[in-house]
């Protein structure tokens, strides 16, 4: 039969609200109460009645146990024989069971289930996890840390994305993308999509949040691509709009407090770009489109109206410019015509540099590029080299769309958007690279060792490539034990050096570990923990996200010693990033999971550095060929013999043979098939192994030899 009672009220109420939802139940399953203030939704379901005995496991009978249904106010006492009677709907399909001193059973029902038995154990130890200060060691002490060094992707708290389309077909995720940077103060602040609010840090490494939140709707991404200056003591801030956002300012933006200086901006100003040259005028860059070229604007700086003629400073030319071609390898000139978005202007040495992103913020080659003009309206030169921003391969891939900036010391970077795509072509994350201006002016960024540890903004550094550490990947391709593994989920991902494959346990409970033996003794110099979004069911910013774990090393995989302790972290820090303070030599590296944010415990990679002391650098590459097309320019196949010893190789190309300035990381090849090139333009090449004891000498440069 059909029944209507309290406790299907009280749950319509709760789901509903005091107003109810009559559209979550069919019109002939809901009865309507009216009340004093607004009307009841009261549903009308099926009843079956579930009974049952509770004894111990010699078969006693436990007088007094709770029998409850599972997110139910339902439940009942048993009798002094342990029998209980409950009623339940078809919706109810777990009975909880508790008696003190036993363990708590959850039991499975359904509506042809009569009668249950249910034998409840002794308790054992519950797991759960003490509250205890973290042991310093003499590796890692959170009180003196005191990093010299970073290594992409930045290990800033990625908000995840709000409950949108975006989300509702792959699960929750994190991500954020199309960046920029400035100081403010003695602090560099970093302004990307989907944040609710920036990041700040002194030395480039450790990042801390504040809130500044603009969002009208739950669903709203706040704020998309956003621009932002400093005029004196005020920073002005705003975010993407074709319909007209407000500018807002804060002369205190830590305190997250913004007042408008204009209630909507009248440009449809996508992916903008506000810059104030030294002269006091102000000047706005947008667009973001594979059909119109980016503008260029003079602003008034107080209603932030236009004065000037709106330009068209650049445009796509994949004919002519390889790497501006659409598709994952600048191979798909058919399914779209490449995007440009991401404006961004640089003025050194009195030339302004318009730096733009193409072809796609989904691919490995999404990149940005330059035009140098002396006025800050153009006319805009293509620079000769060019991509500026470029990093095709190794673990963090893609850097395109974003923005430069000089550091307290006057020395220059570049914050950029990486491709992750894996549960939306939006799933992103952000990498910092030095940029450099050579003696002729040429704007370029050192991506060479891109994902490997950097020297921060802490070391007064002008030349980009000085900023590797020489620190190798001991990781790449070793064996990795772990606790356990939910479905067909392979551990190899954990040091397969893709940050798109990735290895989960079976929960997110505290114990879940993975291992990884480095082969023999190494000298393990940092670690960078690379946590992945699985079955995570957070959307949006929330203040109680925060990563807990330990680290422990071995030299035979049997004595553990704790090395880094994080068991009372506060800190969201999905890509953990920790420069040892102190030599260690250890074989075995053990990663123990205390606490996940949300989901199952899940890693796109655990990657060690250090180096091999008992061996030498490896010898030079041998047979190093670059054939360009003569057909299309624009493609080369590149190919060298293998090197003993080496686990991946880095390709440098560039104008002249003093000026390599891009790299391309390759992991478990001899070949490498490039179509990055500018049709017009003469390139020389080089080549370098890479091993775990160092990197060869690099290879003299050579020109492509031209094939059919």
């Amino acid at each position: 039969m059909k029944y209507r009672n309290f406790y299907s009220c009280l749950l319509a109420v709760c789901l509903c609200g005091a107003a109810g939802c009559p559209s979550a139940y069919a019109e002939d399953n809901i009865k309507v109460v009216k009340g004093q203030v607004s009307d009841y939704y009261i549903p009308v379901v099926e009843q079956h009645e579930i009974k049952g005995r509770v004894t111990d496991m010699a078969g006693n009978p436990l007088e007094g146990a709770t029998v409850m249904f599972f997110a139910s106010p339902i439940h009942c006492n048993t009798d002094a024989d342990g029998r209980f009677a409950l009623k339940g709907t078809p919706a109810d399909t777990m009975l909880y069971v508790h008696y003190p001193g036993m363990v708590l059973e959850n039991h499975p029902v359904g509506v042809d289930v009569e009668n249950v038995r249910i034998r409840l154990r002794e308790g054992g130890e519950r797991k759960f996890l003490p509250r205890r200060k973290a042991v310093a060691t003499k590796w890692y002490t959170p009180e003196t840390y005191a990093p010299r060094t970073y290594c992409n992707p930045m290990n800033i708290s990625y908000n995840f994305e709000p409950y949108n389309n975006n989300t509702r077909a792959g699960g929750s995720f994190r991500s954020s993308a199309d960046p920029m940077a400035l100081m403010y103060g003695d602090e560099c602040y970093l302004f990307s999509t989907n944040q609710d609010g920036f990041h700040y840090s002194k030395n480039l490494t450790d990042w801390e949040f504040a809130r500044a939140s603009f969002k009208r709707r739950p669903t709203d991404d706040d704020q998309c691509a956003p621009a932002a200056f400093v005029s004196g003591d005020t920073l002005f801030y705003t975010g993407s709009t074709y319909e007209g956002l407000p500018i807002w300012y804060s002369t205190h933006p830590k305190s997250g407090k913004f007042r408008r200086v204009v209630d909507r901006n009248v440009l449809p100003s996508w992916d903008p770009c506000l810059f104030l040259d030294d002269d006091g005028k102000l000047y706005l860059y947008y667009g973001s489109s594979n059909e119109y070229p980016l503008k260029g604007v003079q602003v008034s700086r107080d209603d932030f109206y236009p004065v000037s003629k709106i330009y068209d400073v650049m445009a796509l030319h994949p004919k002519e410019h390889g790497w501006e071609r659409f598709g994952m390898n600048n191979d798909d000139e058919v399914t779209l015509p490449p995007f440009t978005e991401g404006a961004y202007m640089t003025k050194h040495n009195g030339k302004y540099y318009l730096q733009y992103g193409a072809p796609g913020t989904e691919f490995k080659v999404y990149a940005d590029g330059v035009y140098v003009s002396d006025n800050p309206l153009g006319p805009f030169v293509y620079q000769k080299h060019n991509p500026m921003s470029y990093k095709p391969g190794g673990f963090v891939q893609g850097s395109g769309h974003g923005g430069t900036f000089a550091d307290k010391d006057g020395n220059y970077w570049h914050v950029s958007t990486c491709m992750l795509s894996l549960k939306y072509k939006f799933e992103r994350r952000i990498g910092l690279y030095p940029v450099g201006f050579d003696k002729d002016g040429i704007m370029y960024s050192s991506a060479a060792y891109g994902d490997y540890p950097n020297f921060n903004a802490e070391s007064d550094i002008a030349d980009p490539s000085a900023r590797f550490s020489g620190w190798m990947l001991l990781s790449y391709g070793k064996p990795v034990s772990v606790s356990s593994t939910d479905s067909i989920l392979s551990p190899s991902a954990v040091t397969d050096e893709s940050m798109r494959t990735f290895w989960a346990a079976r929960s997110g409970e505290p114990g879940e570990w993975a291992m990884v033996d480095l082969g023999g003794p190494r000298s393990v110099k940092a670690l960078q923990i690379n946590y992945y979004d699985y079955k995570t069911t957070q959307h949006d910013r929330a203040d109680d996200l925060y990563h807990q774990y330990r680290v422990y090393a071995s030299d035979n995989g049997e004595d553990w010693t704790l090395i880094v302790d994080k068991g009372d972290n506060d800190r969201d820090v999905p890509h953990d990033y920790v420069e040892l303070q102190a030599p260690l030599e250890a074989r075995y590296i053990k990663l123990e999971n205390r606490h996940m944010p949300s989901g199952n415990f899940c890693l796109s990679g655990l990657r060690v550095f250090g180096l091999d002391e008992s061996a030498g650098a490896p010898e030079a590459v041998k047979g190093f060929e670059v054939a360009r097309s003569k057909a299309d320019p624009r493609n080369a196949m590149i190919t060298w013999k293998e090197t003993p010893g080496a686990y991946g190789y880095n390709i440098y190309y560039g104008i002249e043979p003093d000026k390599l300035y891009n790299a391309i990381t390759v992991y478990g090849a001899q070949e490498y098939d490039m179509r990055g090139l500018d049709r017009d333009t003469d390139y020389f090449f080089a080549i370098e192994a890479l091993s775990e004891s160092g990197r060869s000498p690099m290879s003299s440069a050579v020109k492509p030899r031209p094939v059919k």
